[in-house]
């Protein structure tokens, strides 16, 4: 390597480190006043660096990096060398170790490599946030078991929950449900179809004093084929949190679920188990989702999207979209 380029390759990666320290100095103030320990510091502020980093708080401090996939055009070792940089910048502007530092690689997921599992170490940690207790795991799976960006989500499903019974569809590690437990829900029912993810959300249930049981229902199953067996029911619930993949296909369903192409049907038969009242948080990660108004257009829909999305996130306002919806009559007393 010439002069030049190591004079380049180092003023890269200083810039680098000058960018997350900046960001650590402005959101500091906010993550103490919001006793927030899990956060978003950097999300591919400079092209050439295109990593989202996450920190974590726990009896330790550890980093999960993504780097974005490169595209094509992008030569493979210029690419491999300036992350390389920025995993040594990281390392010492966060002050932590190599073990406390997990990179992974994020490609667009569709089809059964969505679910893949990277790891078996089964090492879990201890999160907390909003005053709930969290098991996170770096390296067994692309996600950590607690989706950031649904912060605000999460607790506002909390504050509506007192008194009603909730119901969270493709639950995954159910921490909507352990927000609802501690807000005081009468009830919660969580239902996905992976077994792992289930027996995690039982793990976080029991870590903060919720028994999995008739009062805090586990269902394994797939979420469409439950809807459809629950049409007929009388079991209603006055709060709802659905947000499904954007894609999935699984051995264990039928066919394929697209949320674009899927989400009338989805919506209808999810609406249906409304009590009189209720209210219905439908939230999802595609970014060019589009909601079908005409279709849906007998019901109550409020976009929340901006409102529940936290300040660490800023830079990407379409990591999700969000919408409060509600029946403006019993739709349960339709026929499916």
């Amino acid at each position: 390597m010439s002069k030049t380029q190591e004079t380049a390759v180092s003023t890269g990666a200083a810039a680098f480190a000058n960018r997350l320290r900046k960001n650590r100095k402005r959101l500091a103030r906010w993550l103490r006043q919001e006793s927030i320990h899990a956060y978003r510091l950097y999300d591919a502020d400079m092209p050439e660096y295109a990593l989202a980093v996450d920190v974590y708080e726990g009896e330790r401090r550890w980093v999960q990096v993504q780097e974005y996939e490169a595209p094509r055009h992008i030569d493979p070792q210029k690419a491999h060398r300036r992350l390389q940089e920025g995993l040594v910048a990281l390392r010492e502007v966060l002050e932590v170790d190599a073990d406390q530092l997990f990179l992974k690689v994020r490609r667009p997921q569709r089809g059964h490599n969505q679910y893949q599992k990277l790891g078996a170490r089964g090492r879990f940690h201890e999160i907390v946030e909003g005053g709930n207790r969290f098991l996170v795991n770096f390296e067994d799976y692309l996600d950590t078991g607690l989706f950031l960006d649904h912060r605000i989500t999460r607790r506002m499903l909390g504050e509506l929950a007192p008194g009603l019974d909730f119901l969270n569809l493709f639950a995954y590690t159910g921490t909507a449900s352990v927000y609802a437990a501690a807000g005081g829900a009468a009830s919660t029912t969580s239902v996905d179809l992976s077994a792992t993810y289930l027996d995690w959300a039982r793990r976080n249930l029991e870590l903060n004093g919720f028994a999995a049981g008739p009062r805090h229902r586990l269902i394994q199953a797939d979420c469409l084929t439950w809807l459809r067996r629950q049409a007929n029911g009388k079991r209603r619930y006055g709060l709802i949190f659905l947000d499904p993949p954007s894609f999935s296909t699984s051995k264990r369903m039928r066919g394929t679920f697209d949320v674009q192409r899927d989400q009338v049907p989805l919506l209808e038969a999810t609406v249906r188990l409304l009590a009189p009242g209720g209210i219905l948080i439908f939230s999802n990660n595609r970014r060019r989702f589009r909601l079908d108004r005409e279709a849906l257009g007998h019901l109550k829909l409020e976009e929340i999207s901006r409102l529940t999305l936290p300040r660490d996130f800023q830079r990407n306002p379409r990591i999700h979209n969000c919408w409060r919806i509600q029946a403006p009559y019993d739709l349960s007393t339709e026929s499916a």
